[in-house]
């Protein structure tokens, strides 16, 4: 992994039990393997050599997984639905010993995220000295012309002059999509949110970024497997 940062390099996949769209999410099979596993070996793949699994699922805390895989029961109270991930590692990274290091952040819900992608985010976290890496997809410019209400006032979420302009005049906008983050574990530790003066994107295809909620999502994931093992053969 060319240019990756001399502290050391882990990663948290982050498997809680609990899903109303897709029941039993993380650990439903797609391609042979439960929803974890993908992330764990895209990981692996990437040079990664040390991973951490936060979960409440006991089949994953009873699986027998690779070399350098550690699993870590969650509290209930951090497995809740309202439960956000900046709550969940502010307890989990000090329990673990994770205190200092690059954090690679790989939810299970993406498991179409390819090594090359791990591997091209922790370069340019290393590269450009910023303060996070996140993946993002293309989003439609013409978000730029809404607002907010407060009361009756409408106000723009971006600058105002966007509100009136033509679409095709608009910059271009992107959104994360959750597949990766790279970033500090020590600065997070200290700030206690995901405030970062310079996030850097690492834009990925639609393909590699879909987002599993939902059983329909799901089958698009194994169509979309199932296409790229057989352009492979």
């Amino acid at each position: 992994m060319t240019g990756v940062p001399l502290a050391p390099v882990f990663a948290v996949v982050p498997a809680r039990a609990g899903s109303k769209g897709l029941p039993g999410k993380n650990v439903t099979p797609l391609a042979g393997k439960p929803l974890y596993r993908h992330s764990i070996d895209a990981a692996l793949a990437a040079g990664i050599r040390e991973i951490h699994v936060t979960t409440d699922i006991p089949e994953i805390l009873e699986a027998r997984l690779p070399e350098g895989v550690t699993t870590h029961l969650r509290p209930p109270h951090l497995a809740a639905d309202t439960t956000t991930m900046a709550e969940v590692l502010l307890d989990f990274l000090p329990r673990a010993g994770l205190t200092q290091g690059t954090l690679v952040l790989l939810q299970p819900t993406s498991p179409l995220r390819r090594p090359e992608t791990i591997r091209a985010g922790l370069d340019l976290y290393a590269a450009t000295g910023a303060s996070m890496v996140m993946s993002v997809s293309p989003a439609e410019r013409s978000v730029l012309k809404w607002g907010l209400l407060e009361r009756d006032r409408f106000v723009p979420i971006a600058r105002k002059e966007f509100c009136f302009a033509n679409r095709q005049s608009l910059p271009p906008v992107v959104r994360p999509n959750g597949a990766l983050y790279v970033y500090d574990a020590g600065t997070f530790l200290a700030r206690g949110d995901y405030s970062a003066e310079d996030i850097r994107v690492l834009p990925i295809a639609d393909d590699e970024a879909q987002d599993i909620d939902t059983a329909a999502d799901l089958a698009r994931c194994a169509a979309l497997l199932g296409s790229t093992e057989r352009q492979g053969t």
